[in-house]
């Protein structure tokens, strides 16, 4: 047996010994406890070899997380939909690679100087700056969403990353994203931002989401030559020629979402055919692919 799978069972600490039985700790790798009743007030049974724990929709709040200091292989670890208000410092000491902590009760940034984390996720918290990411020079994938950050910042050291994203948040630039040559995938939308700006150096960028903001036209995406898909639907563009003038060379792109702007209510029915003219090598717009 390499796994555990204990889910929704509404296990509490004391009962989880019972539970796992007579089960030989030392060759499980991954133990999947979500959606319980557990705090972690209590120790949890001695994994010796546990690579991956995943505790999301537990009671777990951020005292208690030091119990988990012990497991000092673990690579993956999910305290999502928890209590958390901070990040133990204790998660510093374990050579994660992913974490995920969404939806939990966090207001500020902290206690990550984990060199080998490659996903964090923070998204649904209570986050109004990115700070203290400086460490996570192998950080491939930052997830953001649904906090109350105002302005893209403080990212200059994370030179692996691939994918950002910022949704539903309360952006209204773009700016400060120059350093991230690497970046392949960049999902901003449900935010304020009147104009996209920025991207002069993500040349490598192969998805672009900046829907349902306060865009008037597309700009600042000629350069882009791998993107493949443009996601710019629920804004206010209403000028086809802006739209041919930027994507017109861009030989790759084959999706774009451009419904719910004014620009499809004024060409009513024609709207799909006169984009498909103007970008031949489109493959889909919006949901439809165009053959």
């Amino acid at each position: 047996m390499s796994e555990l799978d204990l889910v929704h069972l509404k296990i509490k600490d004391e009962e989880i010994t019972e539970e796992i039985g007579d089960v030989d700790m030392n060759t499980i790798e991954r133990v999947y406890l979500r959606q319980n009743l557990l705090t972690l007030e209590k120790d949890l049974p001695d994994f010796p070899n546990l690579v991956e724990l995943d505790l999301y929709d537990n009671k777990i709040e951020s005292d208690n997380v030091i119990n988990l200091a012990r497991f000092t292989r673990l690579e993956i670890l999910d305290i999502s939909f928890n209590l958390l208000r901070f990040i133990h410092s204790c998660l510093q000491k374990l050579p994660l690679k992913q974490l995920y902590l969404i939806q939990n009760k966090l207001s500020v940034i902290d206690n990550l100087d984990i060199p080998s984390l490659e996903v964090l996720e923070l998204g649904g918290n209570r986050i109004r700056q990115i700070d203290n990411l400086n460490a996570l020079s192998n950080l491939k994938q930052l997830w953001l969403g649904k906090n109350k950050i105002e302005k893209l910042e403080n990212l200059d050291n994370l030179q692996s990353l691939e994918l950002l994203s910022i949704q539903a948040n309360r952006l209204t630039s773009m700016d400060g994203l120059s350093n991230l040559h690497n970046l392949k995938e960049l999902y901003l939308s449900h935010n304020g931002i009147t104009e996209i700006s920025g991207l002069e150096s993500l040349t490598n960028l192969e998805t672009l989401d900046v829907s349902n903001n306060q865009l008037k036209t597309i700009t600042n995406v000629s350069h882009l030559t791998k993107l493949q898909e443009l996601w710019v639907n629920s804004n206010q563009i209403d000028n086809l020629e802006d739209v041919e003038q930027e994507l017109k060379g861009i030989e790759s792109l084959h999706t774009i979402y451009l419904e719910h702007n004014p620009i499809q209510r004024t060409l009513d029915t024609s709207y799909r055919r006169k984009l498909k003219l103007l970008l031949p090598q489109l493959k889909q717009i919006d949901a439809t692919l165009t053959n």
